[in-house]
């Protein structure tokens, strides 16, 4: 599986971690990624807003919470988002037509736990700076390539 990018966004839609992992990419300046991320806040947003009120949890479970846009397909990458229950989400960019995105999304959140919600130095909400985050994430997408 090849990753191109990863996005990380706190619950209010600031952009708090972004990482290309493809150098073929186009680079953007910050602040296109800040724009990016807003806007997808917003289009995530009003997709759970018209998503049908019972909806079903993983478990299966009626009435659980609503759930805007989390694929997005094109014939140059596909887009996942998975939405943790405190807010924040995490966009992951890959080439079209990979299979289990959704369990590299599960991952990218574990690894999110141990390095950076465990750190005491972290501060809620505020940009990701810890490099043993960096590293394991690394890690990880490049043992999937």
């Amino acid at each position: 599986m090849v990753v191109l990018s990863l996005f990380i966004m706190n619950k209010s839609g600031g952009l708090i971690y972004h990482r290309n992992f493809n150098s073929g990419l186009q680079s953007l300046s910050a602040n296109d990624y800040l724009v990016l991320a807003g806007t997808f806040h917003g289009v995530h947003a009003i997709t759970s807003l018209i998503n049908p009120v019972n909806n079903t949890t993983e478990a299966g479970i009626r009435g659980g919470p609503p759930r805007g846009l989390e694929v997005m397909e094109s014939e140059m990458f596909r887009m996942q988002c998975f939405q943790t229950l405190t807010g924040i989400k995490f966009l992951v960019f890959t080439e079209p037509g990979q299979p289990n995105v959704d369990v590299v999304c599960k991952k990218i959140y574990e690894i999110y736990a141990d390095y950076v919600m465990k750190n005491p130095f972290y501060q809620i909400e505020m940009p990701i700076r810890c490099e043993q985050f960096d590293r394991e994430l690394g890690k990880f997408l490049k043992g999937k390539q």
